[in-house]
C-alpha cells in the first residue's frame, strides 16, 4: 500500500497505524511516499520482527509517482480509498477477480487530481468523512473476506492466547 502526503511532525501515529492495519489485515508491504520518516520505519520493522512478517515490506522516501506508473506498466492494478469514489460493495468483487497485484493508495492530505486519474478503481468505503486507517481495514477485509483475520505470521516470537478476559502473550511454536 502506498501511503501518500505524509506529514512526520504531524502524522507519525496515523501513519504508524496504517501500516500496522496493512500488516494485520494481509497487504504485503507499505511505501511511504515522498517523505522519510525513520521512527515510523523503525516502529513497523520492530513490529514485524517480534509478532512476525519480515518479508513485510516497509519503505519511506519513494517517489509517488514514478512507483504508481511503474506498478502499472508491471500490470498492477491502482486502487485510490477515497470518500468520493464508488462505493467498495459496487467494485470489491470485480478487484479480487483480476488476480493482479494490487496497489492501495490512501492520503494523509488532500490527495492530487493525478492519483484519481492514474487509479483504475477510486473506492469508497462510505460517502462521509471517515479515517484512511479505516478505510484500509474495511477494504482489505473485504478484499480478502475476512481470512486474514485469522493470520498468524509463521516468523512471530509473540502470539495471543485468546482469552475471554484478561491478556495471555506466548511465545510462538
Amino acid at each position: 500500500m502506498l501511503r501518500l502526503g505524509h506529514r512526520p511532525g504531524r502524522d507519525r501515529r496515523v501513519t504508524t497505524h496504517v501500516g500496522l492495519v496493512a500488516r494485520a489485515f494481509g497487504a504485503s508491504g507499505i511505501v511511504i511516499a515522498d517523505v522519510s520518516d525513520v521512527s515510523v520505519v523503525s516502529r513497523l520493522k520492530r513490529v514485524c520482527e517480534i509478532w512476525g512478517g519480515r518479508d513485510f515490506l516497509v519503505v519511506d522516501g519513494v517517489n509517488s509517482l514514478e512507483y504508481v506508473t511503474n506498478w502499472k506498466k508491471l500490470g498492477g492494478v491502482v486502487v485510490h480509498l477515497t470518500m468520493y469514489g464508488i462505493h467498495i460493495d459496487s467494485v470489491v468483487d470485480e478487484i479480487r477477480s483480476l488476480e493482479r497485484d494490487i496497489l492501495i493508495v490512501v492520503g494523509a492530505t488532500k490527495v492530487p487530481k493525478v492519483y484519481y486519474e492514474l487509479a483504475d478503481y477510486n473506492v469508497a468505503i462510505g460517502h462521509q468523512p471517515h479515517s484512511e486507517v479505516a478505510a484500509l481495514a474495511v477494504f482489505l477485509d473485504r478484499l480478502y473476506l475476512g481470512r486474514e483475520l485469522r493470520l498468524i505470521y509463521s516468523d512471530a516470537k509473540l502470539c495471543i492466547e485468546p482469552s475471554p478476559r484478561g491478556k495471555k502473550v506466548v511465545m510462538c511454536e
